[in-house]
């Protein structure tokens, strides 16, 4: 068994802190804060996964208006022990090339493309604190047979929580948090027979 490397040694007591996935060089891309517990993707990425990112980035960008921006890959400072990265969000936040997180009252839409090693959080865990973040719109979006499924979900000011939009299978078009028309066929190439 050999020694953890030094990088993942919390620096205290109480864990990881938001602000301490910044001084993390070391840690492998895409690593997360779920409650003060630093969270890597191990497994190879499924090719599904990264095309249907792709190209529903390229479709938002077609579609969003001036003042919103696609993020991808980035984190959200949820709390001081959250800092979640999904695989797409909108914001409205200026643009800064040193940006490294999003606060949530600049997102609009945060978008999980489930696989297997993220299927809890991104169905569960993931779904609460952005709704406990006041993040007013989230897509968990399922691999169904090779074509896409889009959970949406929206959140209910009164009771803080996300109530579910409806589930888009072939075509999505939704008013908010902007008019989004989307041909989820075209998102993912036809299977070969």
């Amino acid at each position: 068994m050999t020694a953890l490397p030094d990088w993942m040694r919390p620096p205290r007591a109480e864990g990881w802190f938001a602000e301490d996935l910044d001084r993390l060089p070391e840690a492998p891309r895409h690593t997360e804060l779920i409650d003060g517990t630093l969270v890597f993707m191990m497994s190879p990425q499924r090719w599904w996964h990264g095309h249907l990112v792709t190209m529903l980035t390229v479709a938002l960008m077609e579609q969003v208006p001036a003042d919103t921006r696609v993020g991808r890959e980035m984190t959200i400072k949820l709390d001081s022990r959250n800092r979640p990265e999904p695989d797409l969000l909108l914001t409205t936040a200026d643009f800064d090339g040193d940006r490294t997180w999003f606060a949530p009252e600049d997102v609009r839409l945060v978008i999980e493309v489930v696989s297997p090693e993220s299927a809890h959080r991104d169905r569960t865990v993931k779904l609460r604190k952005y709704a406990e973040a006041g993040i007013p719109h989230y897509w968990c979006i399922e691999d169904e047979d090779g074509a896409p499924v889009v959970h949406v979900y929206e959140l209910d000011e009164p009771t803080g929580a996300y109530a579910p939009a409806g589930i888009f299978r072939g075509t999505l078009q939704r008013p908010v948090p902007f008019e989004i028309n989307l041909d989820l066929d075209k998102l993912t190439p036809p299977r070969s027979s």
